[in-house]
């Protein structure tokens, strides 16, 4: 649930307000009289957001991305040593 404050303590604490949302991940709504309310987001947490939306535009692509997690979902896998898998995608030791 978003954090909800006003526009003066916004205004007065705004540094500390964005360092909150920053590390908390959670969006900050700013309420203002006689205007629309408005909300901080951390800068990464809006482009995975709007990354999301892109990807669900499509109701072909969202019905893919749905079948392809709840495929990923149903599926057991052994656990494998790291080495294993770096022979498997063919990565160097150093990468």
């Amino acid at each position: 649930m978003a954090r909800e404050t006003t526009y003066t303590e916004a205004r007065a604490n705004f540094a500390s307000l964005c360092d909150e949302v920053a590390q908390s991940r959670e969006a900050l709504i700013i309420h203002r009289r006689g205007a629309r309310d408005v909300a901080i987001v951390a800068a990464d947490e809006l482009a995975a957001l709007t990354e999301t939306a892109h990807l669900l535009r499509s109701p072909k692509n969202a019905r893919r991305l749905t079948t392809a997690l709840l495929r990923a979902r149903g599926t057991r896998l052994k656990p494998s040593s790291v080495n294993k898998l770096r022979r498997e995608f063919g990565l160097g030791k150093n990468t």
